[in-house]
């Protein structure tokens, strides 16, 4: 079974609305922020321990910063380890765009009895797709029946009572839930014995680092070298790479800092397959983060129309003042 999240299935092409080339004096590609810029304007892709909860994880990565200000993506339980995006400084509120993005887990589950290996592999196969689940006692929901859904479940051993498998998974998925439900649907009874999240959104445990990694890059850098924090801080505009996208000329930018929606006229290429209500990131020509907003069109009006609000501004993250103000004659 593939193994791929919806956001990885779509191919999106760059449609161009209009031809329109960015003035260099104004704003700057992410990658080539100053680390002090990254530490307001950073993610990092934390490999979280055994142990501590995320809020604590997210904690000791400001400590060990010395800065103010850090957020996670969507909890892990302590004994849980993996990919925990933090946000740094005015970029924390980045990670809500990964709340809502499909989650991968490696999974460890031990069954109460040995069952032939051929009756896993088919309630396996019966787990995909839409499935209720009501969350556990200890979750910090409302305990009140809920559709997920399961993009991809693939067993990648079975050893006694031990099974390894690899999920694909709707944000709000319980893991330790799925395991209780499929050891019931095999009559047996199950457990989850351990547990690993391997991608959060564009995160993947290709790319994470440790704790131990980014306090070693932030003491060398106090020392003068940069270059170790630099390939841990990655810009903000990473946490968005699984978002549909806007790219607008430079004279619409500064409208859009102040919270203006985005009209056609200020668009210059996009991506296609975007649908109305579609959660959009607003970017510069350099590729800034200008703004997260709600789609009003889909790509194929936009690129027919030439008036109208395309995009409703929900959250600005660029500061007003870095784009110059156009005023009309």
């Amino acid at each position: 079974m593939e193994e791929k999240l919806p956001f990885e299935r779509i191919e999106r092409k760059i449609l161009i609305k209009r031809e329109a080339e960015t003035e260099k004096k104004y704003g700057k590609k992410p990658e080539e922020r100053t680390i002090k810029e990254l530490l307001d304007y950073g993610v990092i892709n934390i490999n979280k321990p055994d142990g501590p909860t995320s809020h604590q994880v997210s904690d000791y990565a400001q400590k060990i910063l010395e800065i103010k200000k850090a957020g996670h993506s969507g909890t892990l339980d302590p004994r849980v380890t993996g990919v925990l995006p933090l946000a740094l400084g005015k970029a924390t509120r980045i990670v809500q765009t990964l709340l809502k993005s499909g989650k991968e887990y490696i999974c460890i589950m031990h069954l109460h009895k040995e069952i032939p290996q051929s009756k896993i592999q088919k309630t396996a196969k019966e787990l995909v797709g839409k499935i209720k689940q009501i969350p556990p006692i200890k979750s910090a929901v409302k305990r009140q029946e809920r559709t997920r859904e399961i993009y991809y479940l693939n067993i990648y051993e079975i050893e006694g009572k031990d099974v390894l498998f690899k999920v694909g998974c709707e944000a709000g998925t319980y893991i330790r839930k799925l395991v209780h439900d499929w050891g019931k649907k095999l009559g047996i009874g199950g457990h989850m014995q351990q547990l690993i999240r391997t991608k959060s959104g564009p995160f993947t445990d290709k790319d994470w680092v440790t704790l131990h990694d980014l306090k070693d890059a932030y003491e060398v850098y106090k020392e003068g070298n940069e270059k170790p924090l630099r390939e841990i801080i990655q810009p903000m505009e990473e946490a968005i790479n699984h978002l549909p996208k806007i790219w607008v000329i430079d004279t619409a930018v500064d409208t859009l800092c102040h919270g203006a929606d985005l009209s056609i006229p200020g668009i210059a290429k996009l991506h296609s397959e975007i649908k109305k209500e579609d959660i959009l990131a607003v970017m510069t020509l350099k590729g800034e983060l200008i703004c997260l907003g709600d789609s009003r069109m889909t790509s194929e009006e936009i690129m027919e129309k030439e008036k109208g609000v395309a995009v409703t501004t929900k959250k600005v993250f660029m500061e007003p003042g870095i784009y110059p103000k156009f005023v009309k004659k």
